[in-house]
């Protein structure tokens, strides 16, 4: 197959299998994410999926692939895997980096348009993963339980669900709001750097939410050339509360860790990774 009849056949599988709520998030977010993810030393989940990509091998399924950063490692691994992405920004940065993969590389990937609250693919896997905290983006209960269940759906009889959250860290959560905060910097280009600063807006106690800001400064020396917002919010979970989550989507807990290292998801914890199977028939939805 020649490089542009790939290329084609990719820019197809997306297109014809875009979501309704395919949006333009992540606008902003998409063109840096690459480079402000490389240098985020504390994001230490790609060994940890790999290996259980390894494991369980293809086709594996990743939701909310984004731009590729967990999906392209495993599939120079020889997998084959599916990504599933609402965010065209973000997909159309993964696509340009399959476009630069060998062909061998790029036959292993299918990319799909979809929400992971409701998309339904014709196939199902031994490995469905979330990876880097999606299900945060699941602000009320009916939408967490829609995509666990959509997830659910996704798994062969004896497939394995895997996910991360963080724990959450309550005094934090609650204090620096309206703080600006360097969160990360690097470089773009020979004489520009991007600085991305975090700025919490609000934080709902009840319903376990917070709003905040990432402010993305691009400098030239001292100058300060470009300046872009970008608006999010972010659930958090306690673990009694995805315990029930579970028992709705039908899903039983087969692990548990509380950093990608697999240590014991206690008060030590500053992760919550959950290995699950499909279990007993779902329980009656809110």
């Amino acid at each position: 197959m020649t490089r542009r009849a790939a290329n084609t056949r990719s820019e197809r599988r997306v297109k014809g299998s875009r979501a309704k709520g395919s949006i333009e998030s992540y606008s902003i977010s998409a063109k840096h994410y690459d480079a402000a993810y490389a240098v985020k030393q504390d994001l230490v989940d790609l060994p940890f999926y790999l290996d259980l990509a390894k494991r369980y091998g293809g086709p594996v399924l990743e939701i909310t692939c984004g731009t590729g950063r967990v999906l392209l490692p495993i599939a120079r691994q020889g997998i084959a895997i599916d990504g599933v992405d609402n965010s065209l920004p973000m997909l159309r940065v993964l696509k340009s980096h399959i476009e630069n993969e060998p062909p061998q590389i790029r036959r292993r990937i299918t990319l799909h348009n979809g929400d992971m609250r409701d998309f339904r693919l014709r196939k199902k896997y031994p490995l469905v993963i979330i990876p880097f905290r999606p299900l945060q983006h699941m602000h009320t209960i009916p939408d967490q339980l829609k995509a666990l269940t959509t997830a659910a759906f996704h798994l062969r009889e004896s497939g394995l669900l895997v996910f991360d959250v963080f724990y959450p860290n309550f005094v934090l959560i609650a204090t620096g709001i309206g703080q600006e905060n360097l969160d990360l910097e690097w470089q773009a280009g020979n004489d520009l750097v991007v600085r991305r600063y975090f700025r919490k807006e609000s934080v709902d106690k009840v319903h376990q939410n917070f709003s905040f800001t990432f402010i993305f400064r691009t400098y030239q020396g001292d100058k300060l050339v470009r300046e872009e917002f970008e608006p999010f919010m972010l659930s958090y979970y306690t673990y009694p509360h995805l315990k029930v989550l579970f028992l709705l989507a039908g899903l039983e807990p087969v692990a548990a860790y509380g950093s990608f290292a697999k240590t014991p998801l206690d008060n030590t914890a500053d992760q919550m990774i959950f290995l699950l199977r499909r279990g007993g028939p779902p329980g009656p939805h809110w």
